[in-house]
Order: C-alpha cells, then sequence, then structure tokens
C-alpha cells in the first residue's frame, strides 16, 4: 500500500481490535533488488554452453525456452520438446519429455522386428509423472525450481538413472508465459493470464486493466465457479473465467493429461508461497477416502525436504491450511483424470519475501525441492533395488 495510507489503516484496524504483522516496510526495495540484471556475458554464455539459462536469476520465458530446446538437442536420448498449444496471446507452451534411452525405436528398415515392437508396448505402458509451474504469473520460483527439475533428470540423468528408466516425466515449467511476462515488464505481482474479459460480461475495460486475465487455478472443469473458492469477477484476482477451460493453456494442459492419464500416476503442480503440500478435495471441499495414503507420501517428501536445511513443510488440504478453492487443478487431476497421487507444492518461502524470493534462493529452494520430489516419486513409481 502507499506509505501515506499505512498509518490510517493502522489506526482502523487498531479501532476493530485486529492485530497485524508488517512482513515487509518496502516493497518496491525488494522488487529492485530481487532478480540480478543479466550478466554482460550472456552472449559468450550462449556460445559456450548453448544456452544462456543460471540458477543465479529468474530467466524469461525465452532463456527458459532456449534451455530447453538445447537439452532436447544435446540429450537427444533422453529429452523431448513437445509443444502442447499456445496462449491466448500467441505463445507456444511447451513440455520437456524426459525419458530413458531404452524406448527409443530402431532406425533402420528393421524397425518393425519383435524386439522394437516389444520396446515400443513397454514405453507406452511405462509409468509417467507429471510436473507443471507457473500457473500464477507472480511465483517466479516454481518456473526456476521445474528447470532445475529438467536440468537434474537430463544432464545429471547418471546420478539417478532410476528416476527416468522407471517413469516418463512430462514437465511443463509456465504454464501461463504471456502473465509471467507481463510480470516481468509491467506488473511485478500480477497473477492471471492475459485474456481478454469477453464481451459477453457487460462491461467495458481499459487496456492493462485489472479485469484482464483468469485465474488458471480456478478455471479447471471440477467443481468449477462455485463462489466459495472462486470469483466470478474479472476484475478480481480469483475469477474463474467465463466458463470452465476458457482459458487455451488450461485447455491445452488438460487434453495433453488426459491423452496419458492411464500412464501418469503422479501430478505435481509448483506454486508459491507458504511451504505447503497441498492435497485434493472432493466437490464439497472435504477430504478425500485416500486422504491418509496421499498424506503419508507427502510426509515421505516433507520429511526429505527438511533434512536438506531444516525447511518445513505442512501437509493437508487448501481448505484445512489456506482457504477454498474451486475449479483448482490438483482435485481435478485427482477427481476427473484419476491421477490418484495428485498434489500442489507451495514452495518457499512463508512469509518475509512472499512472492519475491531473492534470486540467491532459487538453488537452495530447488536442491531441496528436488530431493522432496525425488523421494516422492521413488516411494509411489520407483521399483525397488
Amino acid at each position: 500500500m502507499p506509505p501515506d495510507q499505512a498509518d490510517g489503516l493502522k489506526d482502523s484496524l487498531d479501532d476493530m481490535g485486529l492485530g497485524y504483522t508488517v512482513l515487509s516496510r518496502d516493497v518496491q526495495k525488494i522488487i529492485a533488488f530481487q532478480n540480478p540484471p543479466r550478466a554482460a556475458g550472456r552472449v559468450n554464455r550462449v556460445r559456450r554452453k548453448g544456452h544462456p539459462y543460471t540458477w543465479k536469476r529468474y530467466h524469461r520465458y525465452e532463456d527458459m525456452t532456449s534451455y530447453m530446446f538445447y537439452l532436447a538437442s544435446a540429450y537427444p536420448q533422453n529429452a523431448q520438446v513437445i509443444t502442447i498449444g499456445s496462449t491466448s496471446e500467441g505463445r507456444p507452451l511447451f513440455v520437456l519429455k524426459v525419458f530413458s534411452n531404452d524406448e527409443l525405436q530402431p532406425r533402420s528398415r528393421n524397425a518393425t522386428t519383435t524386439r522394437a515392437k516389444r520396446a515400443k508396448r513397454a514405453s507406452y505402458h511405462k509409468p509417467a509423472i507429471w510436473v507443471d509451474a507457473g500457473s500464477h504469473a507472480r511465483e517466479w520460483i516454481g518456473p526456476a525450481v521445474a528447470m532445475y527439475l529438467c536440468m537434474q533428470l537430463v544432464e545429471r540423468f547418471l546420478d539417478h538413472p532410476h528416476l527416468v528408466t522407471d517413469a516418463d516425466w512430462y514437465i511443463l515449467p509456465v504454464l501461463n508465459p504471456d502473465g509471467y511476462e507481463y510480470s516481468h515488464t509491467v506488473d511485478r505481482l500480477w497473477r492471471k493470464t492475459r485474456s481478454t474479459p469477453e464481451l459477453a460480461t457487460g462491461r467495458l475495460f481499459s487496456p492493462r486493466s485489472p479485469c484482464d486475465g483468469v485465474d488458471l487455478n480456478r478455471n479447471w472443469d471440477f467443481n468449477w465457479g462455485d463462489r466459495k473458492g472462486a470469483a466470478d469477477d474479472p476484475c478480481k484476482q480469483t475469477y474463474a473465467g467465463p466458463r470452465p477451460f476458457s482459458e487455451p493453456e488450461a485447455r491445452a494442459a488438460a487434453d495433453f493429461i488426459l491423452g496419458r492419464k492411464e500412464r501418469i500416476q503422479v501430478f505435481l503442480t509448483f506454486h508459491s508461497y507458504s511451504q505447503m503440500f497441498l492435497l485434493p478435495e472432493d466437490a464439497s471441499f472435504r477430504r478425500l477416502p485416500d486422504h491418509q495414503e496421499l498424506y503419508n507420501k507427502a510426509l515421505i517428501a516433507a520429511r526429505a525436504i527438511g533434512r536438506v536445511r531444516g525447511t518445513r513443510y505442512q501437509i493437508g488440504t487448501a481448505s484445512e491450511l489456506l482457504y477454498t478453492i474451486s475449479g483448482s487443478s490438483d482435485s481435478w487431476a485427482k477427481s476427473v483424470a484419476g491421477i490418484k497421487y495428485s498434489y500442489t507444492m507451495e514452495l518457499p518461502d512463508r512469509g518475509r519475501y512472499g512472492f519475491l524470493l531473492p534470486a540467491s534462493l532459487i538453488k537452495p529452494t530447488a536442491k531441496e525441492t528436488f530431493i522432496g520430489v525425488k523421494e516422492l516419486v521413488q516411494a509411489i513409481v520407483c521399483r525397488p533395488y
């Protein structure tokens, strides 16, 4: 809030007997120092490494996609970039598929041998993991962690080969690239997509209006539009959209997942902040029958994360730990796509920086999150060794 309004708000809170805590005295200062500028040697780094990506800053969408294509080019036996759709502003949506080379099809004329057919069948029935991030534009740490996951699974495949030999991975680092770019160039705390409100709303909106866009995590077709967990006003941060899957980003991800729902055994979506594992709920915002089983698996991951540098995660439903959410991706994945182990991970921190986690914390956060995801997947999918 503007400094000249702070005293008035404090007086109002005091009059109502409400306590408060100041988390940040200068948000703009945090924004200014959160992300270091691009290094002058970026061009040389691209020539030397083949991509501009580092773990020292939050990168723009172009850098992220450049790194994904680099991985697919440098490690064709383990990585492939798949275009699954485009955004309302025309940006492509890229998924990095990570797989083991035993599923590569022979390129000789004898590709239809019994061995090739057997490999193809094995690949088709291979379990899969879905990971996405960046539904909410301002939550930069999620895409950064997703990119770190790509790096670990591909460039450091030999450090943990079973994670890839036992499962395929589909990683969508930025589900909302339009909003993500807007948060870099115009409004650092922008949350929604950048679609234009439909004329059917009967209201007129100006350019750069807060009424642009939809909350992607309220736009999925499960319990969509329930006012207990979403807004029907386009000007609200939690606007669910004019209809379920009105946003091409959510629609593209859902179609891709449904086409592989028989194989996908784990659904993970990265958000921030709060340090929580959120478990899906039913349409009445209640726990599901297998809640305890999902809780136990999340606990394995949470404990693994805690052993890295002491970061503590809470585990529960959104209604229990935060607030009610309708039209969420995790509940859709669980109840519509039928993916048993569906989770939302609210990444660090717990409020000191909030959405403005400094770039210096990217690598520590990514390292511990990868350890947690690794333990979770090993507990659910990977074969014992």
